[in-house]
């Protein structure tokens, strides 16, 4: 029997009756090492050899560093996610991680990872109580034991995010050839439910539109049944907007992250956007040009110019949670209790549709990324107009 030729590996037995194999390999760094398998016997050891030599002949390279999940997430987290993502989402990541992922796997080898490491660990989600966390007494229901425990537990949703933010980052992890494919991607979980879009009727928007006709926000309405998203009016500078020829251009959205207020780029490529304006809109900008006017004289040296066409009384850009707690009177006074503000963007694609706008005309009015968004989760029919429908076919069949 002839020699065995470099890199084609040698099987031996260990002293303590276990069995090693060793074989060379190229890293991910590009560097040739000596690669170690070890196993109970020495068939489980010639399966893994074989294994590692076939990868190293279709020219895959094994990873140059053992990485913990824990470790690997802090890491693509600040290198990748933060660097190429918005600030939102990496500080909406980095939660998820540092809450849920960590704590339940942080701890194991991201290539020894399987995906029932995953689904376990998703159904340990599932059960988590969101005010007790499963710790004696419950800050809810008083109880000091688990199964008699409220269980508000934590929603599809978040369920949903977690496996996401574990699915994106083995995925980099792929791609950088640490591993060489991504569990997480064969675990499957409950897609969340989205309530049907509840919209205002005719008669409702008129009053709403009548209750703020006085009100410094007016446009604010006015603009929000348009279909503009709250950050993205909030955001709006007196730049993005033509009055005579009465068009606005949706380019950057308000939001406060990590307890900033930031213009970040708008939630999707199709957010970004050109807006005609129908007359009542111009009414309401030019208005509140106005009210700005003489709000920046009162304010005098105070005033900070940020260019925004909705400003505090100091010309500073208005909180999103202010202008929340100004609906909700204003929400009052039109007798629209149990409506959210995102409510009114609603209304614009329910209405638009019953007007028989195409459904892809009112998604790039209102900057859906999806026109199964438009009609999936936005759209909805009233009683009032089902009745009609049914109606009208009955006329016809009989």
């Amino acid at each position: 029997m002839g020699k065995r030729a470099n890199g084609e590996g040698t099987i031996t037995k260990r002293s303590d009756g276990s069995w090693q194999a060793a074989t060379y390999v190229t890293t991910t760094a590009g560097r040739r090492v000596r690669k170690f398998v070890y196993g109970k016997t020495r068939e489980i050891v010639r399966k893994k050899l074989v294994a590692l030599q076939r990868s190293t002949d279709q020219g895959i390279p094994v990873a140059d560093k053992v990485w913990k999940l824990g470790e690997y997430l802090t890491y693509w987290l600040e290198q990748v996610v933060r660097p190429q993502r918005r600030i939102k989402t990496y500080v909406g990541y980095e939660g998820v991680t540092r809450l849920y992922i960590v704590p339940g796997l942080g701890s194991k080898r991201v290539d020894k990872l399987s995906a029932q490491d995953i689904r376990v660990f998703l159904s340990e989600c599932r059960a988590i109580c969101l005010c007790c966390k499963y710790e004696r007494d419950c800050k809810s229901c008083r109880s000091s034991v688990p199964s008699e425990c409220c269980k508000d537990t934590l929603s599809p949703r978040m369920v949903q995010l977690i496996h996401a933010v574990l699915r994106n980052a083995l995925q980099n992890a792929v791609r950088e050839e640490i591993i060489p494919r991504n569990v997480a991607q064969l675990v499957t979980v409950q897609a969340p439910q989205y309530e049907v879009g509840k919209g205002l009727s005719r008669s409702q928007v008129r009053d709403l539109l009548a209750t703020v006709q006085k009100d410094r926000f007016q446009a604010v309405y006015a603009l929000a049944l348009l279909g503009l998203r709250k950050g993205e009016i909030l955001a709006l500078p007196w730049s993005a907007v033509d009055l005579k020829a009465g068009v606005l251009r949706v380019e950057q959205t308000l939001q406060r992250v990590a307890g900033e207020l930031r213009i970040n780029v708008p939630k999707t490529k199709r957010s970004k956007r050109v807006v005609p304006l129908p007359e009542f809109c111009v009414t309401a900008l030019e208005r509140r040009r106005e009210i700005q006017a003489e709000e920046r004289a009162e304010a005098g040296s105070e005033w900070e110019e940020t260019g925004l066409i909705f400003t505090t009384s100091s010309g500073k850009p208005v909180d999103p949670r202010n202008l929340l707690r100004q609906f909700y009177t204003v929400r009052e006074r039109a007798g629209l209790d149990g409506y959210r503000f995102h409510d009114i963007r609603h209304t614009a694609v329910s209405l638009l549709l019953d007007l028989g706008v195409p459904p892809h005309v009112v998604r790039e009015i209102v900057g859906h990324s999806a026109i199964e968004v438009t009609m999936d989760v936005y759209a909805h029919a009233s009683l009032e107009e089902k009745t009609k429908a049914l109606k009208r076919l009955g006329k016809e069949i009989a």
